[in-house]
């Protein structure tokens, strides 16, 4: 299903302008609230936030596992036009080594996100799918360049550093409370993918 279509029964249809645009405004302000109060903010909140009812909301996103699940599709969405747009701006060694961080970064919301979901019957892994191939694509591309300007060590494939990615991830999830630590943690790793 496209950003542009609603599921309606068994078949997709496409949204008007208008509905397009609120639904996009809905995702916009349900990240901003689930952002600032968590995933345990209500359909309530979220609607009180966008200025609408809570009918519109429930129109566009029949549960809030919906709501938090198209979240966090939008959320990697982005991180893997990030991931393109550091591609095509930076050196290869800064742009992965960014992206790398930009992800460790953004994971302790990503990872609320998931527990939630997943704490609610979801499949995260099957409702993410397409944005996280997306976003594994990115990566790929990211690591290939580095390798390719010697940045990065050349025996690393992406199922390895997505591995060391959600470990870093757990990691520094770990060390919380203690920068210190977690930065020289974070360096230790990123030193370790350096070619």
């Amino acid at each position: 299903m496209t950003a542009g279509q609603e599921q309606s029964g068994t078949t997709a249809k496409p949204l008007r302008a208008d509905a397009r645009r609120n639904r996009a405004r809905l995702l916009e302000v349900a990240e901003e609230v689930f952002a600032e109060r968590g995933p345990g903010a209500s359909t309530e909140e979220v609607a009180r936030a966008a200025g609408v009812g809570i009918a519109t909301v429930f129109r566009h996103f029949p549960t809030k596992e919906a709501l938090l699940e198209a979240v966090l599709v939008r959320r990697l969405e982005r991180l893997a036009e990030e991931a393109q747009q550091l591609a095509a701006s930076c050196p290869p060694a800064e742009a992965f080594f960014d992206f790398f961080n930009l992800v460790v970064d953004r994971s302790p919301v990503k990872n609320a996100y998931a527990a939630a979901l997943a704490d609610a019957g979801v499949d995260v892994h099957a409702a993410v799918s397409d944005a996280g191939r997306a976003v594994s694509a990115a990566l790929g591309g990211l690591l290939a360049a580095a390798q390719g300007a010697g940045a990065v060590r050349t025996d690393l494939e992406v199922p390895e550093l997505t591995a060391i990615l959600v470990g870093t991830c757990r990691m520094l999830q770990h060390l919380d409370g203690r920068p210190d630590a977690a930065r020289r943690a974070r360096q230790v790793v990123l030193d370790g993918l350096r070619g």
